[in-house]
């Protein structure tokens, strides 16, 4: 893509590209690279947690930051400042004579790539260029996870493959963040029948969210279910069982921290699927690096949680949900979402068919 001239000489040539990605790794790569320009890190875990429809991107962003801080490791203040000057960042897109949206091609970025374009549907681009990058694979580097596993040169090179980003994309952007935030998660599957493939990446992605919803048969999302395998098939501590689980995955999305919460929902409750070796509770990591402590846990299944892996229990006969999926809220008293494997959609169960506490 050919940028358009500058809308002001007062821009100085390292200003005139906006550039945002995925998180610090990627930004790290693109400043030895020597990518000119501002670089605007996308820090933000759509996948998991709240993300109500109706909200603009500043009260979208308040939403966000509570949630954040609620379980990770900076603060509440710390989140929303960083969310705060993000937004400011982007929304001075136009003090610059071109954006570039970098991006890969799992959940994690396809989800950051959706709010972006729905973002920009909306706005006059008054001559600023629009402009994206997004890959699923790169010769020579197998299996490819993404842009961080590249070297800064060959990074550089992806400029190459830019294109502009066009009418078409903003309005499947605008379409598929409304039914990702809708309160009803069938809204995503007439928008995953229609031709979305000027996005190639964002179908998988999409049907890989959904599988989050618990299974009519046993209750567990695919995280859940992958984790319980990972400790079935011998690995023990949390680093052990995250690297198993992602290598179950055909385009990995999830950073640990993230699959934490995933073994915390699985070890609590009266009911836990999994326990700690010394029957202590489940630990984070504190602020500090290196936490010999948490790394040193050791985990294994419980009665429970064998039979539910094993498919002769149902997860949420022993212990309900309460879990936010974009903009579903997943909870007792709330409709009962169900992903169905067999026919690869959603359904609503009845509480009729459900075991108790699901």
């Amino acid at each position: 893509m050919t940028p358009t001239p500058g809308r002001s000489p007062r821009v100085p040539n390292s200003q005139r590209t906006l550039h945002i990605t995925n998180g610090d790794s990627t930004v790290s790569l693109m400043l030895q690279a020597d990518i000119r320009g501002p670089i605007l890190p996308w820090r933000d875990c759509l996948h998991e947690g709240p993300v109500p429809a109706g909200l603009g991107l500043r009260d979208l962003s308040a939403v966000r930051a509570r949630y954040l801080a609620e379980g990770w490791y900076r603060t509440l203040e710390e989140i929303r400042r960083e969310f705060a000057e993000r937004d400011r960042t982007l929304q001075g897109f136009r003090d610059h004579t071109s954006v570039v949206l970098w991006f890969e091609h799992d959940l994690y970025d396809q989800l950051q790539l959706l709010q972006l374009l729905d973002w920009f549907s909306d706005q006059p681009l008054d001559g600023t260029a629009l402009g994206l990058i997004c890959i699923g694979a790169y010769p020579g580097v197998a299996p490819f996870h993404g842009l961080g596993m590249l070297t800064p040169g060959q990074l550089a090179g992806l400029r190459e493959q830019q294109v502009p980003v066009s009418d078409r994309q903003l309005l499947l952007g605008r379409a598929g963040w409304a039914a990702f935030r809708s309160p009803d998660p069938r809204a995503l599957l007439p928008f995953l029948e229609e031709d979305i493939s000027s996005l190639p990446f964002l179908e998988p992605a999409l049907r890989r969210h959904l599988e989050e919803f618990p299974s009519t048969g046993d209750g567990l999302s695919r995280s859940e279910r992958q984790a319980l395998a990972a400790v079935a098939g011998g690995a023990r501590t949390p680093g052990e069982v995250f690297r198993a689980a992602q290598d179950m995955e055909e385009a990995r999305f999830m950073g640990d921290w993230s699959f934490w919460k995933v073994l915390e929902g699985l070890l609590d409750g009266p009911h836990p699927l999994l326990a700690t070796g010394s029957g202590h509770p489940f630990r984070y990591p504190p602020r500090a690096e290196g936490d010999d402590g948490f790394r040193r846990q050791s985990l294994a299944l419980t009665p429970d949680g064998g039979s539910v892996l094993e498919g002769r229990a149902n997860r949420l006969a022993r212990q309900p949900v309460d879990r936010w999926l974009g903009g579903v809220h997943l909870a007792p008293g709330l409709p009962r979402w169900r992903w169905d494997g067999e026919g690869s959609t959603v359904v609503a169960h009845s509480p009729s068919r459900v075991p108790p506490g699901g």
